[in-house]
């Protein structure tokens, strides 16, 4: 450990034991949401890359398109874990 770095961590209180429980903050709670697009394969696909473009999730991030058993119908499911206050 570097000289700098020895003397910052000696000169500090990181004693986990002696922190309150009203000075602890809970940890954020991951749950998963599930995203089902439903609708044509072109809709569907430009759906995902608009989703893409804004940011929201990448196409790879979501399923392969899938039949749904109506005609000209296809969906893509994708899942994320978001935290939940």
């Amino acid at each position: 450990m570097m000289a700098q770095e020895k003397n910052f961590l000696d000169n500090q209180d990181f004693d986990a034991a002696n922190i309150k429980p009203s000075e602890q903050k809970p940890l954020p709670k991951r749950e998963p949401i599930k995203h089902v697009l439903i609708g044509s394969p072109k809709t569907v696909t430009s759906t995902i890359h608009f989703l893409q473009m804004i940011g929201y999730a990448n196409v790879g991030d979501w399923s392969p398109l899938q039949l749904t058993g109506n005609p000209d119908e296809v969906m893509s499911i994708l899942i994320r874990q978001i935290l939940v206050a």
